[in-house]
């Protein structure tokens, strides 16, 4: 949500001020959330899909509830009794990677994929670890992985617009994502970037590595690539080697 604003800003800042000026050169995303109304919408689409909720609730949802899954009107009493039973169906999914078992977040058991995120956190925080790394005791506290406790405003609701700006002032972007991601659907990833009306230069097609598919891209009249990274979740981590291969196709202007 953030970064789009930011490239935003530091062209800005390059027209007005700054020398030398930032080499801005472009920008890559991965399943970025984007606006709440293409992302959570299409995680519906995205469950039909991938055979988590049943033909006829998703029938039923489209027709009831329109599109709108996410903020629906509390009158609509039909489309939130539909929207329970896909709660039903899906509140036991891993939505990083819905392949993968759920794991509880506070304390997650040794064979959980999570595990390994408590074991970056003691790694980080001993002693032997920050001394090798010449960390100053004095100046830095505690190693967290993700801080969800820091404040900050969300005032930004959409990206789009700033994508639109990006692509104005001429910055090449690669939007990428793990086809079972289920936080940020690609579903909801293509809509907006439909919704930006660009003409496609190179249509959908599967990338390979070796003589296998990787996934699928398609590139856009205003130089911005999309892809997905196929079986892969949230982030790169899932899939780190064919994410490797992409960015540095990506990064040497040679075609996905």
């Amino acid at each position: 949500m953030v970064l789009p604003a930011l490239v935003q800003e530091i062209s800005k800042g390059n027209y007005l001020c700054c020398k030398p000026p930032i080499n801005l050169q472009g920008y890559l995303l991965g399943n970025p959330v984007t606006n709440i109304g293409f992302d959570h919408n299409h995680r519906i689409p995205f469950a039909h899909g991938m055979a988590l909720i049943s033909d006829e609730l998703y029938e039923s949802m489209k027709r009831i509830c329109k599109g709108e899954y996410e903020s629906v009107d509390p009158s609509n009493t039909e489309c939130l009794k539909l929207v329970e039973e896909y709660h039903k169906c899906t509140d036991r999914i891993n939505y990083s990677l819905v392949t993968t078992p759920l794991c509880e977040d506070e304390d997650p058991s040794p064979d959980c994929y999570d595990y390994r995120y408590v074991l970056t956190t003691y790694w980080a925080n001993d002693e032997s670890v920050r001394g090798a790394l010449r960390i100053n005791k004095e100046s830095k506290g505690k190693w967290v992985r993700c801080d969800w406790d820091m404040p900050y405003t969300n005032d930004i609701k959409s990206s789009v617009p700033y994508h639109m700006n990006n692509s104005i002032n001429g910055y090449p972007s690669l939007i990428f994502s793990g086809d079972h991601d289920m936080y940020v659907p690609s579903l909801g990833t293509q809509a907006w970037i439909r919704s930006l009306n660009y003409s496609v230069t190179d249509d959908w097609r599967p990338w390979i590595i070796g003589d296998q598919i990787a996934g699928y891209t398609r590139t856009y009249a205003n130089k911005m690539t999309f892809a997905t990274i196929k079986a892969r979740g949230h982030t790169p981590e899932y899939k780190p080697e064919e994410s490797y291969i992409m960015f540095q196709r990506w990064i040497s202007g040679k075609p996905i």
